[in-house]
């Protein structure tokens, strides 16, 4: 069985979210600030009258941040009648995996980045870590930015 998804890199790495889940892909717009929400909450941006958490996915995942230049495109992504505008360095392509092909990480390994992932799959000569919304979006601490 395959699985769509929308491919980005962040720092050097290949990343996937499922298609169905993206709501948009927008091009860069600075951030308000808001008090007392985590580091990796970059802000909110204004989506068409309603207000959008946006995540600096590179700290999210426990690496520096993103030194965001108008380049940096925003993935609109939607969880749960929720929606999160997360900051890639790049969007590169859809593709199609094989579930069969997709690994789980090593539950045992306690990183920034493994604690986010569905699976890693091959993708030609690379391979791409799919990220889980369901892990990556649900966190008290992002409520207040809602």
């Amino acid at each position: 069985m395959s699985y769509e998804l929308i491919t980005f890199g962040i720092s050097n790495q290949l990343f996937g979210i499922d298609i169905m889940a993206i709501r948009e892909i927008r091009a860069w717009s600075p951030t308000t600030r808001l008090p007392r929400v985590p580091d990796y909450v970059s802000g909110v941006v204004n989506l068409r009258g309603a207000v959008l958490p946006v995540i600096d996915l590179s700290i999210r995942l426990g690496w520096t941040a993103t030194e965001t230049t108008p380049r940096n495109p925003i993935v609109v992504c939607e969880y749960e009648g929720q929606s999160r505008g997360l900051i890639v360095h790049d969007v590169n392509d859809i593709v199609s995996i094989d579930r069969a092909d997709m690994q789980k990480p090593d539950t045992g390994v306690q990183d920034g980045v493994t604690q986010f992932l569905e699976g890693v799959a091959p993708l030609d000569e690379a391979m791409v870590m799919v990220l889980d919304l369901k892990k990556l979006m649900v966190a008290d601490e992002l409520e207040l930015a809602a």
